[in-house]
């Protein structure tokens, strides 16, 4: 019985459905504000090491389009088929591949964490070093243009941790 998430954009924020069958059809309205156009919301489902001291709410993601998502997970499931899992070059570069995909831009941490793993730094010593700046910060960017034509960080979505029925 499959619990499923969407965004409802103008309470910016991630609600979850309960459904007893699965449904991948069927998009629920807004619990607060009743919109009927709310965004399926891909789930997080796997974590940094050490972000699940402070909550998962830490790692909430903006709402992403499913199909591209779909394709991005086939392109990196195929890909990590042939990936030798001891060079820390190749899963930078399956890392950046699926972030390209998807069009999730990546923070700073994370950015210098995989350059020093396309040089070919140990995993566990870059993990040990730079653990505190990966966990502090989000690891994804959601961009928007400010007044002057720069780009901001906007706040992720809010997320409602009641079960509501599909």
């Amino acid at each position: 019985m499959p619990i499923y998430e969407f965004f409802c954009k103008p309470c910016n924020t991630v609600y979850q459905f309960f459904s007893r069958t699965v449904n991948t059809e069927k998009i629920p309205a807004c619990p607060k504000c009743d919109n009927k156009e709310l965004t399926r919301y891909i789930s997080t489902f796997a974590t940094i090491s050490g972000r699940g001291e402070k909550g998962s709410d830490d790692m909430d993601m903006p709402p992403i389009d499913e199909s591209k998502m779909e394709k991005a997970m086939g392109m990196l499931a195929r890909e990590a088929e042939g990936m030798n899992e001891d060079d820390p070059k190749q899963a930078a570069a399956l890392m950046r591949k699926l972030s390209d995909a998807t069009g999730l831009k990546m923070g700073s941490g994370m950015q210098e964490a995989l350059g020093r793993l396309e040089r070919g730094e140990d995993p566990d010593t870059v993990e040990q070093e730079m653990g505190d700046l990966l966990e502090s910060e989000d690891p994804f960017i959601i961009e928007g243009k400010s007044g002057k034509g720069g780009s901001v960080k906007k706040a992720g979505p809010k997320r409602d941790e009641t079960l509501y029925d599909l």
